[in-house]
């Protein structure tokens, strides 16, 4: 009899672990499929990286050429002479820019860019005040000043020639435009005549020997220094005296 309730009590047991396990796995499967009713969530973008633009490099400051000071010395006459120790004028600078009469074109070519050391530091002087009072002002345009050892400038170095220039102490420089672009003016109806005037005036004032300007361009001066010469209505030319 013992026996026979042992043997009842443990096939109970073991029905009601059968049963269990049963609902267990039915659950499971009635969450699966409920889980798999269920609308999918909606996907969601990782979000874009943001763009960041290039970093923009800032233009680099113009640089110029730093100027080769020497003690230069003038030989002969203007129209006949030579250059000694002759200092070169940079293409170009903060106050000027510097034009090729003959190829029409800026920079001018680095032979035709040197005089005496006298001459050159009374440009640089010049047409630093000039760019300081009048700032909004384009770049005075220099042209020929001698070559290297000065000499002949004639014809065959390039029409219209020069017959002076010749030991370093002459120096063309153009009007300024009434268009202010840094190019030669094409003639007396180009000029910008309130500027050029004052350009003339403190060639003058600097010690000038000589301001030769156009029949066209109405400029004044000093008679002893500020004279009228043909083929001068697009640009003046200063001459210093020479230092013995």
């Amino acid at each position: 009899m013992l026996r026979f309730v042992r043997r009842a009590l443990a096939g109970l047991a073991l029905l009601a672990f059968l049963l269990g396990g049963a609902a267990v796995l039915w659950n499971a499967t009635r969450g699966g499929k409920e889980r798999a009713r269920l609308p999918a969530p909606p996907a969601v973008k990782a979000p874009r990286p943001a763009v960041v633009p290039p970093r923009r490099r800032s233009a680099p400051a113009p640089s110029f050429v730093r100027i080769h000071w020497r003690r230069s010395s003038s030989t002969g006459l203007p129209w006949a002479g030579g250059l000694v120790r002759g200092v070169q004028l940079p293409a170009e600078g903060r106050s000027f820019f510097t034009w090729d009469p003959v190829r029409r074109r800026s920079p001018n070519r680095d032979w035709r860019r040197f005089g005496s050391d006298r001459l050159v530091r009374m440009v640089v002087r010049v047409v630093a005040g000039y760019a300081a009072d009048h700032p909004k002002a384009p770049r005075v345009g220099v042209g020929d000043l001698s070559r290297t050892r000065g000499g002949d400038f004639g014809h065959r170095y390039g029409l219209p020639g020069h017959v002076s220039h010749q030991n370093g102490l002459d120096v063309d420089v153009y009007y300024p435009r009434l268009d202010r672009t840094e190019r030669a003016p094409r003639g007396a109806d180009d000029i910008d005549r309130t500027l050029a005037q004052d350009l003339v005036d403190r060639f003058v004032k600097s010690g000038a020997q000589k301001v030769f300007v156009g029949p066209r361009t109405r400029l004044r001066g000093p008679e002893q220094v500020v004279q009228t010469l043909p083929h001068h209505d697009n640009h003046l030319h200063v001459r210093i005296a020479r230092v013995p």
